[in-house]
């Protein structure tokens, strides 16, 4: 994949905003989390798990060292961590809706990794560890649903290592027109009646999900707030056709 840091893309313009109050998107998750995992699945044909692979491939592990997974849910990214480093990396994953917790809780006991991974009920914005702690930070589709993008950055920075990675995989949109509107068609559309008619609920999570993806910070708008919040070495990574980008950037050494 090739490594993009350049201006083309710009921010779209926002006529309303959505609501990420903490209470609001707790709920939210709590309603779809037991047909979460089969809706990404579904939905993305299985190219999730591609793209978490494509993480923790860019962004490996280092042996000894632990990792912490943010808005971690049902413990896929984490579980992907804890492949990668063999089960000589200690992983953390965290998030502060129980319920997805929960359903990650099952999985990593079913993959035998109750000693290597802990799953903790927190909020990205008041992270429970100390300052230096990771080597690697990551959230995937989960930075935008953080209330306070900002804050939740910085938590996530403050946490990691000096010289340590921070990771954010999240959804985007297509850069080329035709696949763009298919794309848009589809997540306007497609997807919030598909994921209402698998997965009930009264907080119209599936609307939720395209209007707070098209609404939130990419490519080089991404950047530019990873960069202002004190990361380094910032680069990006369109993935599959980019409908998902992977941004990374490393905490300074002082």
């Amino acid at each position: 994949m090739a490594i993009v840091t350049g201006p083309e893309f710009t921010e779209p313009k926002r006529t309303s905003t959505v609501d990420k109050s903490g209470p609001r998107v707790r709920r939210m998750f709590a309603s779809i989390a037991g047909r979460y995992d089969l809706l990404n699945h579904l939905l993305s044909l299985n190219i999730d798990k591609h793209w978490r692979s494509f993480t923790v491939r860019t962004v490996p592990p280092e042996p000894g060292v632990p990792v912490l997974d943010c808005c971690t849910g049902t413990a896929d990214l984490a579980l992907a961590y804890d492949r990668a480093g063999h089960g000589r990396s200690p992983v953390l994953g965290s998030d502060f809706c129980r319920p997805m917790l929960e359903r990650g809780w099952v999985k990593v006991n079913k993959a035998q990794a109750t000693g290597r991974i802990r799953l903790i009920e927190a909020d990205t914005q008041n992270l429970p560890w100390c300052d230096n702690t990771f080597g690697v930070v990551t959230v995937a589709f989960g930075i935008r649903n953080v209330a306070d993008t900002g804050r939740g950055l910085d938590e996530m920075i403050r946490v990691a290592r000096p010289g340590g990675s921070v990771a954010i995989l999240e959804f985007s949109k297509p850069s080329q027109p035709i696949l763009a509107g298919i794309y848009q068609t589809f997540f306007r559309h497609v997807l919030p009646r598909v994921g209402q008619a698998i997965a009930p609920n009264q907080d119209n999570a599936y609307e939720y999900l395209p209007n707070s993806v098209l609404q939130f910070p990419e490519g080089q708008a991404m950047l530019d707030l990873m960069g202002q919040h004190g990361l380094m070495e910032l680069k990006r990574h369109p993935l599959t056709f980019g409908i998902a980008t992977l941004y990374v950037g490393r905490k300074p050494v002082s």
